[in-house]
């Protein structure tokens, strides 16, 4: 008889981080869907100063609508010679000129702001914080960092984000170059999941 699959709810409605979610948990007894799913609730306003911050908000708030098992991510990019910007502002980066929020926009802004900055200086790093809520019980968090540099012109046409520019030194390829599978081996969000999986043992039978 197969074992019942218990409801792990993600509040996002980021098609693509859910389908990279669900790939790296497939092999655990949880059925992962998106918050949308469910209903439709309000955006949650990301206006902490940390990742922790802002993945805790989101995911208590999801848990309190849906009273199910609820992950939340927040995630960005650290760049060391912006002081660690854009961080926790990562989605949001171009606004803060006026303009809207795209990938494109971003990622334009983050070339130009590091226009003159050599390639042995270019360091970065993609960091993840997950937030696994519990219906009456307490918030878990798991971790992950993945260690790179920024590229001069964006590279490769899968991913999102500022995926076509930030360079996994050891493969010389762009995250939007690796394609799902091998990114989703070596990724921040793979590095916190992996975390998570820890803690999803303790909660998986429905």
């Amino acid at each position: 008889m197969a074992q019942r699959k218990r409801l792990l709810v993600v509040a996002s409605r980021n098609h693509k981080k859910i389908e990279e979610i669900q790939a790296i948990l497939q092999d655990l007894p949880f059925q992962v869907i998106s918050i949308g799913e469910l209903g439709d609730f309000p955006e949650v306003v990301e206006d902490g100063e940390t990742f922790t911050d802002n993945a805790r908000k989101k995911a208590v708030q999801a848990m309190t609508w849906v009273k199910e098992l609820v992950v939340a991510d927040d995630s960005g990019l650290e760049v060391d010679a912006l002081d660690g910007a854009p961080g926790v502002h990562s989605a949001r980066f171009a606004a803060e000129e006026g303009k809207r929020s795209t990938d494109e926009a971003n990622n334009a802004k983050l070339l130009r702001l590091l226009a003159d900055v050599p390639p042995e200086k270019r360091g970065a790093q993609f960091r993840c914080v997950i937030a696994l809520a519990v219906p009456e019980g307490p918030v878990h968090f798991a971790e992950g960092i993945c260690r790179g540099t920024i590229g001069f012109e964006p590279r490769g046409s899968q991913g999102f984000g500022y995926d076509p520019l930030f360079i996994v030194p050891e493969l010389g390829k762009t995250f939007a170059e690796l394609g799902p599978e091998l990114k989703n081996g070596i990724s921040h969000r793979a590095r916190a999941l992996a975390g998570l999986k820890q803690l999803l043992e303790q909660y998986q039978n429905p």
